[in-house]
């Protein structure tokens, strides 16, 4: 046992306070009234992930130059991080706490980047075991095959219905290939295909096939999206050179042949109108007078209300569409029975409607014309439950135009679930990948004869895999900025504008370009390496150098066996017989991974 040092005048204490023996003597753990603790708490970003990706995970894995690992996290959760690293909202970047530092993590490029760099050395995954039960998915967008893939790795044999003649939805017939290139999608598919997924098309349901069709499976999920175009509900939208935005963007993308006029308008600001106006820019001419065309949005709010995505609108706005703010058509013009033009009304905002948007009003006398040939209507689409017969209607309850669902996405016919845009509002792939992998799980315990309980709400994310974390979201002011440095974020390069709208050679029969370009891999490790991490212990060290009492200690050394950032807490240990409890560690702590609870809890 140690020696126990005693002063016995004050000429004996040292000049400064140190040690002058081992401080192992004096437990000062019994001072403590307070602990500190290693807790993972939630970074804002995988919070607000729809499709429930840990995205500080494949970060961190990004950083260690561990890619396939990367896209295999990925993986776990969303079977099209090269969809969604292209066509996501990316609302996780939102929320980023490194916007206040230099700018939000390129999250969504990041994804598409892992997506990409493993795109020739894909694993191959078998399901861990198998049942008889079989599963009808009717639909093949995101939603169906986030379902299908979903089931299909828990053993489950999955057929999947889809009315198109091509496999993936709107991902494959309603986003144009500038921004969703058909190999990326294609590739994504197969790996679905490969776990035994089978899919059949010219499915359509209420067509060439009924529900009472599918008594021999044991469950149902109904994915079918918004197949019907809104109406502008104006005189003469019934006029030829009228096309739906997403009739157009059908044809396009199925190679049909699409003509546009020089002069286009299209109705709308969400990304169909977006999508559209930049689709129809690179159709370029008329075929009867070949010329370049201009194109003109029309929206009746402002830019600030415009739901599009920001990044697709500039890129529009650079590309040479034109957007007209507070406009809307009160009339298509015609001649002869084709449309020749629009009567307009200027618009101004009111009060917030129940979309939380200022209401749209129209400005008295303020009506004007606008030349237009083609007229592309893109107001939004609405859900088709035609195919519910009528005693069917009574059993699946359809509540404002969606098939309604509760949290388990269980319609109220057992063993039937419905989910995408049928049933959600949200109207995005991701959410739509997340609404299908609800269902898959939904749908192995119905299977199981388990209750459909412990689904968290439709609007927060579901996980295949759950993370050991605190609820806790991370927020900026949770972090020790101190240990931060303002750094830019790394912009994606692009392909040159006059490449752009070049594209379409001859009536979308031609290959084109895609736009964004993604990361190299110099670029990614850049971006990856800007994360905090918020709420998640990377081994930093900054605990272990400040504790006073010398009470923290490394449980692993480099090199790290586990990513630095699933630790989980587990790369500390707090030596309680020493700690007093000062919370200097806490306090310390650059990105809130350590917690402070009142030691009487620890009390036996």
């Amino acid at each position: 046992m140690t020696e126990e040092i005693v002063f016995k005048t004050e000429a004996d204490m040292p000049y400064l306070p140190m040690s002058l023996g081992t401080t192992l003597v004096n437990k000062t753990g019994s001072w403590r009234y307070i602990r500190p603790l290693y807790v993972d708490k939630t970074p804002p970003c995988n919070h607000d992930c729809p499709a429930g990706e840990d995205i500080v995970g494949y970060l961190a894995l990004i950083e260690e130059g561990k890619y396939k690992e990367g896209w295999e996290l990925i993986m776990q959760e969303n079977p099209f991080p090269g969809v969604c690293g292209r066509v996501c909202p990316h609302p996780c970047e939102s929320e980023c706490n490194r916007r206040e530092l230099g700018g939000a993590i390129a999250i969504h490029t990041l994804e598409r980047f892992l997506a990409d760099h493993t795109a020739s050395q894909r694993p191959s995954v078998q399901a861990s075991k198998r049942y008889d039960a079989k599963i009808a998915i009717i639909g093949s967008g995101p939603a169906g095959l986030a379902c299908a893939y979903h089931l299909a790795l828990r053993g489950y044999p999955v057929t999947v219905f889809e009315a198109l003649p091509v496999v993936g939805g709107m991902m494959r017939v309603g986003i144009p290939e500038y921004r969703l290139p058909r190999e990326v999608l294609e590739r994504e598919i197969a790996d679905i295909e490969a776990l035994g997924v089978e899919i059949e098309t010219n499915m359509r349901l209420g067509d060439n096939f009924k529900l009472s069709d599918l008594e021999d499976y044991q469950a149902i999920f109904i994915a079918v999206g918004l197949q019907k175009s809104r109406k502008l509900n104006v005189p003469g939208e019934d006029a030829e050179g009228v096309i739906p935005g997403l009739e157009l963007l059908k044809r396009v993308n199925l190679g049909e042949e699409v003509q546009v006029g020089p002069s286009v308008a299209v109705i709308g600001g969400g990304n169909t109108a977006v999508d559209a106006a930049r689709s129809a820019l690179r159709l370029g001419s008329d075929v009867r007078e070949p010329r370049s065309n201009e194109v003109t949005i029309l929206y009746r709010r402002s830019r600030e209300e415009m739901p599009a995505i920001a990044g697709e609108i500039e890129e529009a706005l650079a590309e040479g569409v034109k957007i007209r703010y507070l406009s809307a058509p009160i009339e298509l013009l015609t001649e002869n029975g084709w449309v020749m033009g629009l009567k307009c009304v200027k618009m101004e905002l009111g009060e917030p409607d129940e979309s939380g948007r200022r209401r749209p009003m129209p400005i008295a006398g303020s009506e004007y014309a606008l030349k237009a040939d083609t007229v592309i209507p893109a107001i939004g689409q609405e859900a088709d439950t035609s195919f519910l017969e009528t005693g069917e209607q009574r059993l699946i309850e359809v509540r404002r135009g969606h098939i309604f669902i509760d949290a388990a996405g269980a319609t109220t016919r057992p063993g039937i679930f419905a989910g995408g845009d049928v049933a959600t509002p949200f109207g995005t792939v991701a959410h739509a990948v997340g609404s299908g992998k609800r269902a898959a799980l939904a749908i192995d315990k119905y299977l199981r004869g388990e209750e459909l309980s412990g689904f968290p709400p439709i609007d927060e994310a579901v996980h295949a895999v759950p993370k050991d974390m605190d609820p806790a979201i991370v927020r900026f002011d949770d972090l020790n900025p101190a240990y931060f440095e303002e750094i830019e974020r790394t912009e994606q390069p692009q392909r040159p504008i006059e490449e752009r709208v070049s594209g379409f050679e001859y009536f979308g029969w031609a290959q084109y370009g895609e736009v964004n370009l993604g990361f190299n891999e110099e670029e990614a490790q850049a971006e990856a390496e800007r994360c905090f991490n918020c709420g998640t212990c990377n081994l930093c060290d900054t605990c272990l150098i400040f504790c006073p009492d010398v009470a923290i200690a490394r449980l692993v050394a480099p090199p790290y066996p586990v990513p630095l950032a699933r630790l989980n807490g587990a790369g500390y240990e707090v030596n309680y017989d020493y700690c007093k409890g000062c919370g200097v560690c806490a306090e310390e702590c650059p990105r809130y991974a350590i917690s402070i609870e009142k030691e009487i809890k620890w009390k036996k």
